[in-house]
């Protein structure tokens, strides 16, 4: 799998086994705050490594540094997927399926890759799109995708990854009329953290450039990042 083949410190990605048993994402249809989460993705660019927030499509250079951070609020269910420029698809949150029924807490800092690792931008350059959504219920249906691709042989994969992408599709149209109540930057004594310089001695931690976001029932957003 091509994606960003660097990682420093530690990081990688594992599958899932297939799921037997869940709840239609559709079936709940509540009007009230139902999705909370902390989300943070941040970059260190340049030969300076200056630490940015990456809060829309943006482009970056081959060298850069990419992490993000998630955060439960309320229980529910988040799940971040990565599209590379030549179009194999990967779960980057959680690390595995599995993880909803174990390691999964409110409260509890999930940093992507976990610990101190950050995704390199390697020499692959291209269209990288990332996928950020959240549920108040299962995405039962786009974890069988998930499940298949992972199975799958090498020349089925570029089938099952389309199947992937028209799914996020359709559970965004299934869920178009649920709203985000609110997307804000954490604040600490009235100032927004401030991302100018990562540390010398060490890398930035993301959490701190995290935004608060809420919904009813589903919250999506796209990151495109064009890779240079």
């Amino acid at each position: 799998m091509k994606f960003f083949l660097a990682i420093l410190v530690a990081g990688s990605l594992s599958w899932w086994m297939p799921l037997d048993s869940g709840t239609d994402p559709g079936a709940v249809q509540d009007n009230k705050e139902n999705v909370a989460f902390r989300w943070g993705f941040g970059a260190l660019i340049g030969k300076e490594k200056r630490f940015v927030p990456i809060t829309r499509d943006t482009s970056l250079a081959t060298g850069d540094e990419i992490k993000m951070v998630v955060e439960l609020k309320k229980e529910c269910y988040v799940y971040l997927i990565h599209d590379s420029p030549n179009g194999e698809v990967s779960l980057l949150f959680p690390e595995d399926i599995r993880q909803f029924a174990g390691d999964y807490k409110v409260g509890k800092n999930y940093y992507i890759p976990k610990g101190r690792g950050w995704f390199v931008l390697d020499n692959n350059t291209g269209r990288e799109t990332f996928y950020l959504l959240a549920a108040n219920e299962r995405l039962l249906e786009l974890e069988a995708l998930m499940s298949e691709y992972a199975a799958a042989p090498k020349d089925a994969r570029p089938d099952a990854a389309k199947k992937i992408l028209a799914e996020i599709r359709d559970v965004k149209r299934k869920f178009r009329t649920f709203t985000t109540l609110a997307e804000r930057p954490v604040t600490i004594g009235g100032n927004i953290r401030g991302v100018d310089e990562a540390e010398p001695a060490k890398r930035p931690d993301v959490a701190s450039i995290a935004t608060e976001i809420s919904a009813n029932n589903f919250y999506s957003k796209t990151y495109t990042i064009e890779h240079k």
